[in-house]
Parts: structure tokens; sequence; C-alpha cells
């Protein structure tokens, strides 16, 4: 069974991988502009020549993407070329953004978690009372803004009205971990409030749900303490959507930074996305895209594990 499931993770994987960056492949075919044009820079015709070679852009589309699929499965990830300056190589670029986007990611993920559970469990077992009301409509309204404008209002009010918080920049956790800290908390805040407001909305549904079950019934008639009840036999059959969610959540959250970072001036993942993009790197480009689309499967597959722990109904489903 686990080696069945293994190969149906991995075959998950190739899907996507070839799904994602053939689709942008073919995508860029339907330009009004021909790629040559959009992606080759070059100050005369020999150069011009082998950017062309380079970024198989002289041959059939379909056989310049499975070239590039090809050095992509073997660790090649491409150039990123500079007119008349030669080029560099894009697994540098990767290999100094991608932690910085993880780490941004994960701070997002954990800050998120730890206020939409307690909020979404106070949320259901209050349902129907006016504070419960005020909650559920302030949560509405956060998911409804955009993470950039939440960006935009904290920058503006704690990094340069107060002053408080670095409004730029970036300081790497192995030079000052404290300044570190501080660089992250205003992008990780914007990026945290909409996703606080999904996963608590997501939480108390489930939470209401789960309290009508005849075992809660049974926990509250042995005169259990209602912390004890909500937080070992609610808490755990209800975060299976939670989970779920936040696996599925990490695709947007990548998609946010590319924002956030651009506002905060993180040298991450989004930053580098929008540097390929304004600069015209189609294999820089290519490369990202397969890299997140690898990255989605690989967190929903560790999600599957984690809700298998959680909920061993979910684990026996997927084994049948």
């Amino acid at each position: 069974m686990r080696m069945m499931a293994t190969l149906r993770r991995l075959a998950q994987i190739a899907v996507v991988l070839v799904g994602s960056t053939f689709l942008l492949a073919m995508l860029l075919q339907l330009l009004p502009v021909g790629l040559e044009e959009l992606f080759v820079v070059s100050f005369d015709e020999a150069s011009r020549q082998q950017q062309l070679e380079r970024l198989r852009l002289d041959r059939n589309p379909v056989f310049g993407y499975l070239g590039w699929l090809w050095d992509f499965v073997r660790g090649d990830f491409g150039p990123i070329i500079y007119p008349g300056a030669g080029e560099e190589p894009v697994s540098g670029r990767i290999a100094a953004a991608l932690p910085v986007s993880l780490r941004l990611v994960i701070y997002v993920q954990i800050l998120a978690l730890l206020i939409s559970v307690p909020l979404g469990i106070l949320t259901a077992y209050r349902a129907g009372r006016k504070s419960e009301k005020a909650i559920s409509y302030g949560l509405f309204t956060a998911s409804a803004v955009p993470n950039f404008v939440f960006a935009l209002l904290l920058a503006a009010f704690f990094g340069v009205t107060l002053g408080w918080l670095p409004p730029l920049g970036y300081v790497p956790p192995s030079e000052n971990f404290v300044e570190h800290i501080r660089t992250m908390v205003l992008p990780v805040v914007a990026l945290a409030i909409p996703t606080i407001a999904t996963y608590t909305r997501l939480l108390r549904t489930d939470v209401i749900a789960t309290l009508r079950e005849d075992y809660v019934t049974m926990a509250v008639s042995k005169g259990l303490s209602n912390v004890r009840i909500l937080f070992t036999h609610v808490l755990r059959p209800s975060s299976v959507t939670l989970f779920t969610s936040a696996a599925l959540n990490m695709g947007a959250l990548i998609g946010g930074t590319l924002v956030i970072e651009q506002i905060f001036t993180i040298p991450g993942m989004g930053t580098e996305i929008a540097l390929a993009i304004f600069g015209r790197q189609y294999f820089a480009l290519q490369s990202y895209i397969a890299l997140i689309a690898v990255g989605y499967v690989l967190f929903n597959a560790l999600v599957d594990v984690l809700i298998g722990f959680v909920d061993p109904r979910a684990r026996e489903r997927r084994n049948a």
C-alpha cells in the first residue's frame, strides 16, 4: 500500500510539473509578439542567434520545451542571460531566494494557525452571540481585502509614522536574528491577516458540526470541562479541513509573496519572478514556476500524512 501511495504521489508531481510548465510554454506561443522579440535582447546578429539557440527558440516549441524539461529534471535550471555580459546560472538565484520565501511562508502559516485555531474554537463555542457575530464580520471583511493593502497600511503606519519596525529591507537570520525578525514582522502580518480570516471561518464551521456529534454529548454528560472537551475531543476531528486548506493555501501564499516582497524589498522567489518577467528571462521564469509547482504537490503530500495522524479515518479511505 505504501509503495502504491508513493508511486501515485510521484505521478502527481510529474503531472503537475509537466502540466504547469507546458501550459506556460504554449501560452507564450499565443502572444502577439514573437518569443524571439520578447525574450532575446542583443546588440548584434551573432549574439542574437546565440541567445536563440541557448533558449531553444530556434526550434519547434514542443521540442524546445522537452529539451528544457530534460535539463530541469537533471538539475540544470538554465541561465540568466545578460546581453554582452555573459550569463549566470538560475540555480544560484534559486539557492539564494528560495530559503527567504520559505521562511516568509512558514512564518505566515505559524502565525495564522496560532491565532486562527483558538479563535475558530471560540467563535464556534459562542456561535450566535453578539461577540461572535462581531468577530465573524471582522474576519469576513479581512478576507475580502487584498494583502498588499494591508502591507501598504502596515508599512506606512508602523514603519514610517511610528518608526517601530523597518518598512523596507531584509536581514538574514544568520547575520542578526533579532533584526531578521523585525524585518519580517510587517510582511508576515500583511500576508497572515487574510489567511487567519479564512482558517478561522473554516475551523469554526467544522467545530460547530463536531459539537453536535454523539460522543461530544457523552463527554458533556460525564461532566468534563468545556476546555477539555473542545481541545481534546473536538479540535482533532475538526482540523482535517484546516490542514487541507493550509496545504492548498501554500500556492496562494507563494503567489502573494510576489507583491509583498516587492513592497518590502525582500529578495525572495517573488522578487526573482518579477525580475524574470521584467528582465525577459525565459529560462528563469519556467524554472521558477516548475519549482513552485513541485513544492505545491510536496506540501500537499506532507499534509496528507499529517491528516492521517489527525484523523485515522482519512488514512483508511486513502489506502482503501
